[in-house]
């Protein structure tokens, strides 16, 4: 028997190519991009829900805001504020008035209408301010930042006449 030897040649590593240190840096920059929107938007989802439930748990569904005061009726002669409700309805503010808390005499002041996505869950802010100088306090609806004022007059709240808003406007500049 014959002994032959072979010359093994060694077999040369495959050296993988790789990618330039640029197109690193690059997919490593996109990457984190991705995952930075990724975070910004579970965070803004969270915050979101978050504020939704603190206004049910203050505002309840639907949104309803109370507020009581004196504003000049005669049924508050027995000591009794006015109790004021405002309800958003299906994005459709009502304010309800029991003057001196009586159930028997409520009157029903139609807001605005709100238009928007998720406007239904936009809480109410009801406040009594004298803003025309008349020495009754006037009905404030406040809704996202903008503002209605309702006059007391004879007895009733009602909407201020052109003429009236005018002079709203130049005595709020």
């Amino acid at each position: 028997m014959t002994i032959t030897s072979r010359e093994l040649h060694a077999t040369r590593a495959r050296v993988r190519a790789m990618p330039p240190r640029s197109m690193t840096l690059v997919a490593y920059a996109v990457t984190c991009v991705f995952a930075a929107l990724a975070i910004y938007a579970l965070v803004s989802t969270i915050v979101s829900w978050g504020q939704v439930w603190i206004d049910d748990l203050n505002y309840g569904r639907p949104r309803t805001t109370h507020l009581h005061g004196f504003v000049g009726r005669q049924a508050e002669v027995n000591g009794q504020p006015t109790h004021f409700v405002a309800i958003n309805l299906q994005r459709q503010v009502v304010v309800l008035e029991l003057p001196g808390g009586d159930a028997n005499k409520i009157r029903s002041l139609p807001g605005p209408y709100l238009f928007g996505a998720n406007e239904e869950l936009t809480p109410i802010l009801l406040a009594l301010h004298d803003v025309d100088s008349d020495n009754q306090d006037d009905l404030l609806i406040t809704v996202r930042n903008e503002q209605v004022v309702y006059l007391n007059r004879d007895g009733a709240f009602r909407l201020p006449t052109p003429e009236e808003q005018s002079q709203l406007v130049s005595w709020r500049q």
